[in-house]
């Protein structure tokens, strides 16, 4: 079976942290990882980590956490728009050079 992978957007509440929004990846690990590891933040979590960002990879419909990265603010803001710039080359320029 064929693995999926997204990205999970998460804020920290006062008793957790509560996840707020995803980016589907599609199936191409090494583009997922690439991805992943061009984003902004730190692989460091701790208490002043106020938002962060899970690569998870679905395997045999499991969600799997592999790999995650603490946020500012502006940091997800810019991690965001560089997100949806490879989705929209993904879904767009295929083929294109």
């Amino acid at each position: 079976m064929e693995s999926s992978f997204y990205l999970l957007i998460s804020l920290k509440t006062p008793g957790s942290y509560e996840p707020f929004g995803e980016f589907d990846l599609g199936v191409d690990r090494e583009l997922a990882y690439a991805l992943f590891d061009s984003l902004d933040g730190n692989p460091e979590m701790d208490d002043l980590c106020h938002f962060h960002v899970d690569l998870i990879e679905t395997v045999d419909t499991l969600p799997e956490k592999i790999r995650s990265k603490c946020c500012r603010l502006d940091e997800l803001g810019v991690n965001a728009e560089r997100v949806a710039l490879e989705i929209f080359r993904q879904k767009n320029l295929r083929g294109e050079t």
